[in-house]
């Protein structure tokens, strides 16, 4: 796989909080930080779509009788507190970087706008994309799926705590393998749990490439991106 121009990471909420049950863990922002800030250094562009499972889950409050359409509203607005605590982090490591929303909060963030998120992301800016879809009973993994295809992102990088694909869960079975390629279909037919069908189906539909990886390695980030055998790919 050849070096890209233009990335979208899916940065799960959960990864934010680290080995905490809740909130932010200062060490593993930085550490996300800083690998970050070393893909944008090589001069490939970064947009971010965030979740928001550190703060609070739509679907889980969905379980405890709330709304559905209630809970993902607040599951949204908790996606946008983690958009602003990565800009900041962001910043404060020398990054520039804009918070767009899915929803409009003045003074918070920037309205989500395709062709402004493209203008900030060829000036160098990283974007981080929060609120999701904007919608109730949407994942931020079809979010992320969604605004990677907006922004015409070479390849879609979710995330993970797993160096990638495997046959089964490593954690259980000693002898599970690592997937180096997928296909959507056998992703999907496995029902392999990396992407929701929804998620899945668009980026088959965009021909958009996706890489499962394990963002807690240190240099993880850098090495996919720059096409090294790193996580599982998941292509046409």
């Amino acid at each position: 796989m050849a070096p890209v121009r233009r990335i979208l990471l899916k940065l799960s909420g959960e990864a934010l909080m680290g080995p905490d049950s809740f909130g932010y863990h200062a060490d593993t922002m930085a550490g996300f930080v800083g690998q970050i800030r070393e893909v944008a250094a090589a001069g490939v562009q970064v947009g971010i779509v965030v979740g928001g499972g550190n703060l609070f889950r739509g679907a889980t409050g969905a379980l405890s009788g709330m709304n559905r359409a209630s809970a993902d509203s607040m599951g949204m607005l908790a996606t946008v507190m983690n958009a602003l605590a990565l800009k900041d982090a962001l910043q404060q490591a020398g990054v520039e970087a804009r918070v767009q929303t899915a929803v409009s909060i003045a003074h918070v963030g920037e309205d989500f706008e395709r062709d402004a998120a493209v203008r900030h992301l060829e000036a160098g800016r990283v974007v981080i994309f929060g609120g999701g879809t904007g919608n109730p009973f949407f994942t931020t993994d079809t979010a992320a799926a969604l605004r990677a295809a907006e922004i015409g992102a070479d390849l879609l990088l979710k995330a993970t705590k797993v160096d990638g694909v495997y046959t089964a869960d490593p954690k259980k079975d000693a002898n599970a393998e690592r997937y180096e390629t997928l296909s959507f279909d056998q992703a999907i037919a496995g029902n392999l749990g990396v992407l929701d069908t929804a998620a899945f189906a668009l980026c088959r539909e965009q021909k958009l490439s996706l890489v499962v990886f394990n963002v807690f390695k240190p240099g993880a980030l850098k090495r996919v991106v720059m096409g090294e055998d790193e996580g599982t790919r998941v292509t046409l």
